[in-house]
């Protein structure tokens, strides 16, 4: 398995880290440095590992309250030499100081195991990307290759050149959709119509084009609105292209036949000399001519045959010139990857007239080239295979215009069928919905199972290439579409600049015991990980989702039965990966976080519609769930990757979450335990401080540090002084708040209302993070005492409200509650309190075990591996919470 550049065990021995005993909560503010600029941080690429080529990086970095001003400028050092560097503000500190910074580089810059980044007192930034504006279009240089973006019309990129020469020409995005989903009569074809374009960043390293707009029909039907976003990095030969989708048709009328992204590609001289290349698995490239020289019954001479070969010009054909027109042109190929095992290639030579089947393989990395020894256009799509059903196209190789088109979805695959998958069961009347959630834990409701709003985001490349590559290149290509490198801190960085709460990495004495939950973490990662590719977690709507539960009778995850299947975020395993890969620094932990945030941002929540922006509850269908919720939506699972990455997609995620209170007037998210419909235009919305208080708040939070937006300040700030103020703080449970300040209303003396789920949705992480950021001693009074008292004894807990709690669930995953308690309080009591807790495992995983059994046919289809007893539920608030215990209570524990 991958480490990352500085191991956690490594980190412990070595204690590279401030003292376990630092102070939390208010006393936080003391201790963050406040004038010790970091002058030196060195860096590495993700995985330890510095690539052999790079279109250009960008990457996050975090830096400690009071650093870093806002004046200072950065410098990136690699090996010693100077790299042109841009970077630009992601988050501030209250103080206004720089909490995260965003730096881009451009292609193949920094391709060492040496990088530093410095701080200095001012900096100019270098670079040859520029954006020059026109009337109806804008032009981007990076140094390499001249784009035209077009402000309207159906053409997005309308030429590309590099130095000049012509490579690509009207680039748009097309759209096939049907009226039924077997034995359709109408097919409909759509072409992208622009409706807004925007320049978020015009150099000097790196510019980045957003470009809204519809899919519309010649007939001026339009479906489907799209966001795509072109990346260019100084001097590289690829442009990055970030495409989004929001399904917006009649799941029951608007079948989805094909989606995709079309350029055209000018070709000249003999079709001898134009190269048709495929990527396959294993650094296998399928690669032709489209007029092939070779295994002819008249030899054109070795040297012929070998510059076709390697793609080169072939110069002489004498030998067989009066029969080159018997020779066949096959002007049109497919690559068609219709599940995550097997592709195939076509062939034909033209439109009207039979394929050849030329190729099998298993997973293809979806990269293709079309052009001449003189270049051409390499285009890929990452996530290939695992976003099946995928497919490439060339058409019209042997015209002077070659067509390819890159398929996120395949015209060769059945069309999309997102309808619900049953008819309600009679499920009719209240009575009979709740007695179908307590059968399936299908939380049902006529209506509510649609896909109507939810998204799909996808990453494809093209490449500008000056000559027809040769197939280790294209293969190097296309291992980095699919695994663009990224660059990243040493894991003590999050601890020494205080982000996500300051909690990391904390030294602590190591134990037999600690260290068996060390090894548990890894392999409840290292498990899940693999279940992913033993399960086939892939599709185009389902990648980046694991499964909720297990079914150890029929030895599957319950794909089929109601609220147990796909997990969308539930318990917050999206937090889970995330904080395990800030641990660690593991690549592939980074990777499956990735994935996760990709689809659970997207395919899980609403983003136009009655349901935006909320998300859908865990069910067999990511969007069939009838609970559509902030905690799914939350923005607690986004910031990571944001903050790292710097990713623009992301953000506008994030921003939507500012007003989500607003829908819950009328979409409330406990329907089916009695709570009642709010009022649509109404001032206030019932919100729990749970998992819907937590969502708004991380939304809130990252407003304020992103933007300084007052607005989302003065609602955090008050929903925090509102709910210290409730008569038993957190333990009031919820209450109305008004929409535009974020202040609620005092609720009853006598409430006093408690759920097991209201801190497992982000709430403790995010609470941690306040808590140490603002210096409000009720807030921070009120949820120490939540974090006291969940756990407590009934008599405790009597003595501090009045009664006790009751049987509360999930005691093991509110032990790190507990944990956070004692640290604050440094009581040493209250830490074996937690510890007591957690090893306890009640309502979670009593017994550390990381036994697997290995299942055969015929008692399975497939060989396969299963873990007693593992539930995602337990395993992510499992992995949270020892994380946390290590951090918080380390050295509380030492058996």
């Amino acid at each position: 398995m991958e480490q990352g550049n500085l191991s956690r065990r490594d980190f412990m021995k070595q204690s590279m880290i401030i003292s376990a005993g630092l102070p939390i909560a208010t006393s936080l503010q003391s201790w963050m440095p406040g004038t010790n600029m970091q002058d030196n941080m060195p860096l590495h690429w993700l995985g330890d590992k510095a690539p052999k080529l790079s279109i250009g990086a960008t990457w996050g970095v975090p830096w400690p309250q009071g650093a870093v001003k806002k004046s200072h400028g950065f410098v990136l050092e690699s090996s010693g030499q100077a790299v042109n560097l841009q970077s630009w503000p992601l988050a501030y500190w209250p103080d206004g100081s720089l909490k995260w910074t965003a730096h881009a580089i451009g292609a193949n810059k920094g391709l060492t195991d040496q990088l530093v980044l410095k701080t200095v007192s001012t900096s100019t930034a270098s670079g040859l990307v520029k954006v020059k504006e026109e009337d109806d279009h804008y032009l981007i240089d990076n140094g390499l290759l001249q784009c035209r973006v077009e402000k309207s019309g159906e053409y997005l990129i309308s030429n590309i050149t590099k130095n000049g020469k012509l490579v690509a020409t009207k680039g748009k995005l097309v759209l096939q959709v049907q009226n039924a989903a077997e034995q359709a009569t109408v097919h409909d074809n759509y072409v992208s119509q622009i409706t807004a374009v925007i320049v978020e960043q015009s150099g000097p390293v790196r510019a980045v084009v957003k470009i809204t707009g519809l899919h519309v029909t010649a007939a001026k039907k339009n479906l489907l609105p799209f966001i795509v976003r072109l990346y260019f990095y100084e001097e590289s030969e690829a442009i990055r292209i970030l495409h989004t989708i929001i399904y917006d048709g009649d799941e029951y009328k608007d079948f989805i036949s094909g989606i995709g992204i079309r350029f055209s590609i000018p070709l000249d001289g003999e079709t001898y000399n134009r190269h048709i290349r495929f990527t396959g698995e294993n650094e296998g490239v399928f690669a032709e001519a489209v007029k092939g020289l070779t295994g002819l019954r008249r030899d054109p001479g070795e040297a012929a045959r070998n510059a076709q070969i390697a793609g080169k010009t072939v110069e002489d054909v004498s030998a067989i010139k009066d029969k080159l027109q018997y020779i066949p042109d096959f002007g049109d190929y497919t690559l068609f990857q219709p599940t995550p095992d097997a592709f195939e290639i076509q062939k034909r030579t033209k439109e009207g007239y039979g394929w050849i089947q030329s190729a099998y393989g298993r997973r293809a990395s979806g990269t293709a080239y079309v052009g001449t020894p003189g270049g051409g256009l390499a285009f890929g799509i990452r996530n290939f295979w695992q976003s099946y059903p995928a497919q490439l196209d060339i058409r019209h190789a042997h015209t002077p215009e070659a067509v390819v088109t890159m398929w996120f979805w395949a015209p060769k695959a059945n069309a999309m069928d997102l309808r619900f998958y049953h008819d309600g069961m009679g499920q009719d009347t209240f009575e009979k919905q709740r007695e179908g959630l307590d059968i399936t834990y299908e939380d049902y409701e006529p209506g509510f199972g649609t896909p109507h709003g939810v998204a799909r985001t996808s990453e494809a490349q093209i490449w500008a290439l000056s000559a027809t590559p040769d197939n280790a290149f294209l293969s190097q290509v296309a291992a980095y579409i699919q695994d663009p490198d990224t660059i990243t801190c040493a894991t003590n960085q999050w601890q020494l600049a205080g982000v996500f709460g300051g909690n990391w990495n904390q030294a602590f004495t190591p134990s037999p015991a600690k260290n068996k939950m060390q090894e548990q973490l890894d392999f409840y990662f290292n498990y899940y990980h693999q279940q992913v590719e033993e399960r086939r977690w892939y599709g185009f709507w389902n990648y980046g989702d694991v499964m909720h539960t297990y079914d150890s009778d029929r030895h599957v995850w319950r794909y089929d039965v109601g609220g147990f299947a796909w997990d969308n975020s539930e318990l917050s395993t999206d937090l889970w990966l995330w904080y395990y890969y800030l641990h660690t620094g593991r690549k592939d932990a980074f990777r499956m976080a990735e994935a996760m945030t990709r689809h659970t941002g997207e395919v899980d929540v609403y983003h136009i519609g009655r349901f935006a922006p909320l998300g859908s509850r865990h069910n067999v269908q990511h969007w069939g769930c009838s609970a559509k919720q902030l905690r799914i939506s939350t923005v607690a699972n986004r910031r990571f990757y944001y903050y790292l990455t710097a990713d623009e997609r992301v953000g506008d995620l994030m921003q939507a979450e500012v007003d989500a209170a607003y829908t819950l007037r009328t979409i409330v998210p406990g329907r089916k335990i009695g709570q009642p419909i709010g009022d649509p235009d109404g001032k206030y919305a019932g919100v729990s401080f749970g998992t819907d208080w937590g969502s708004l708040a991380a939304a809130w939070l990252t407003e304020w540090e992103r933007h300084g937006t007052p607005l989302a300040k003065e609602r955090l700030l008050n929903s925090m002084e509102t709910i210290a103020a409730q008569p038993h703080g957190f333990f009031t449970g919820s209450a109305e708040m008004e929409l535009a300040t974020g202040k609620f209303r005092p609720a009853a003396a006598d409430k006093i209302s408690v759920s097991h789920l209201s801190a497992v949705f982000g709430l403790p992480e995010i609470c941690m993070e306040l808590v140490a950021l603002i210096p409000m001693p009720a807030f921070e009074k009120a949820w120490i005492a939540y974090c006291t008292l969940y756990n407590a004894t009934p008599e405790e807990q009597k003595a501090a409200l009045g009664k006790s709690l009751g049987k509360l669930n999930l005691k093991q995953g509110h032990a790190r509650l507990t944990a956070f308690a004692a640290r604050v309080k440094k009581d040493p009591k209250l830490a074996a309190r937690a510890w007591d807790e957690f090893l306890g495992g009640e309502a979670g995983i009593k017994k550390m075990s990381t036994k697997v059994d290995t299942l055969h046919g015929p008692e399975v289809l497939n060989a396969l591996e299963e873990a007693p007893g593992v539930s995602t539920n337990a395993v992510a608030q499992w992995g949270l919470t020892a994380m946390a215990m290590l951090d918080l209570a380390g050295n509380a524990y030492n058996e």
